[in-house]
């Protein structure tokens, strides 16, 4: 299967260190690659907010002599972007579908990313060492830190959830390091809550590092954190759906479990012969 539009693209980014402003426009032509491909460069700059140098260096930094020959690699891409949109009456008579289209696209995208699982491996590594374990998530991110960990406490025999922010996510954080842990794993998914960046940034100046399930790569906070790891939000409804990140976690999730096996198996049994004894479920 070819690569979609948007995995050519990003495919652009990724190698890249951005600047917050060269990321604040990637992160616009991803969003209006039909469009914004064809602007100018006075005229993307006036978009996005920035100096029309910003967009020149933009180019520069991505490997291309100047903001022309990055609009000769876009253009490319984006009219196979308007050729692969689906019908707008089909769409308009089923928009319920099309949202789970594109979440399955979201889905195929992370897929694609796992072809190489060697950096998810190393982290799963890490993770499962790190005694205690921070998890952290505040705001629309927060269910899904509390998802997983649920899960990793099943697997890891300290997991520390935190999501608050403020003096709490600061007092936690400062317990954590002084227990000994060394890892801190994160959510933080749009719109980003501030209180999380700042929590990562503190715990990087109390000597932890860090790894974020984020929407993508180039998110505003990519440079203050060890590990990022990205997959695409379905945002075709009236509120983000995630299949994209609870999958990437669970992925995460069995990295750590086999990191450890004889105490993932350990911890598992006994966690399901206390559930038993204690009636914590019911098969009827």
């Amino acid at each position: 299967m070819g690569r979609t539009p948007t995995e050519r693209l990003l495919a652009l980014f990724e190698p890249h260190r951005l600047s917050p402003t060269q990321r604040r426009i990637a992160q616009h032509l991803l969003d209006n690659l039909a469009e914004a491909a064809f602007l100018s460069s006075v005229d993307l700059a006036s978009r996005v907010g920035v100096s029309q140098p910003s967009v020149t260096r933009f180019a520069v930094a991505l490997g291309f002599n100047g903001y022309p020959d990055l609009q000769k690699a876009l253009r490319p891409i984006a009219m196979s972007a308007v050729a692969d949109r689906p019908d707008p009456d089909t769409v308009r008579r089923n928009e319920l579908q099309a949202a789970v289209d594109a979440e399955i696209r979201n889905l195929e995208g992370l897929r694609q990313s796992l072809v190489d699982p060697s950096r998810v491996v190393a982290l799963g590594r890490d993770l499962a060492a790190s005694t205690p374990l921070t998890v952290l998530g505040a705001r629309i991110s927060a269910p899904l830190a509390d998802y997983f960990g649920y899960a990793a406490k099943r697997i890891h025999p300290d997991v520390r959830v935190t999501t608050s922010g403020g003096s709490a996510v600061h007092d936690a954080l400062l317990q954590s390091r002084e227990a000994g842990g060394t890892w801190v794993f994160a959510f933080a998914l749009p719109r980003y809550a501030e209180e999380t960046i700042a929590a990562l940034r503190f715990a990087r100046e109390l000597g932890f590092r860090s790894a974020v399930i984020t929407d993508a790569p180039i998110a505003p906070f990519a440079d203050e954190v060890d590990v990022l790891l990205s997959a695409g939000v379905g945002t075709r409804l009236v509120f983000d759906s995630y299949a994209g990140p609870v999958a990437l976690a669970a992925v995460v999730l069995q990295a750590m479990a086999d990191a450890e096996p004889a105490r993932t198996q350990a911890r598992l049994e006994a966690y399901e012969g206390m559930a038993e004894r204690a009636g914590f479920f019911t098969d009827r």
